[in-house]
């Protein structure tokens, strides 16, 4: 298993007030997010525990691209990935923003 961490300054926080979501699912070819708030509000930290050794930089480039595209400031996001591919990384992390934002 390889842990990766990356601190990620955004395009400003996360809306709502939702203080927990999760989506997805770890299985084959798939992966769980979970999203907490708690971090500074200009940035969003990313912990990634994933079976696929060597593909840091591509971890990168995707987080990197979440971040500037999506409001995600002051939330701290796990991922569990089971294989997913990057489109599938994104779609998630979009998606888990998106439910911080609806009312609990």
């Amino acid at each position: 298993m390889e842990n990766l961490r990356y601190e990620l300054s955004t395009t400003g926080p996360a809306g709502g007030t939702r203080a927990v979501a999760l989506v997805g699912v770890v299985a084959s070819g798939n992966l769980e997010v979970l999203l907490e708030r708690g971090e500074a509000p200009d940035r969003c930290v990313i912990d990634i525990a994933t079976p696929a050794h060597g593909f840091a930089a591509l971890w990168q480039a995707v987080t990197a691209d979440f971040a500037a595209r999506m409001a995600a400031g002051g939330l701290r996001i796990t991922i569990n990935d089971g294989g997913a591919r990057p489109d599938t990384v994104a779609l998630r992390l979009a998606q888990g923003v998106r439910l911080m934002e609806k009312p609990e």
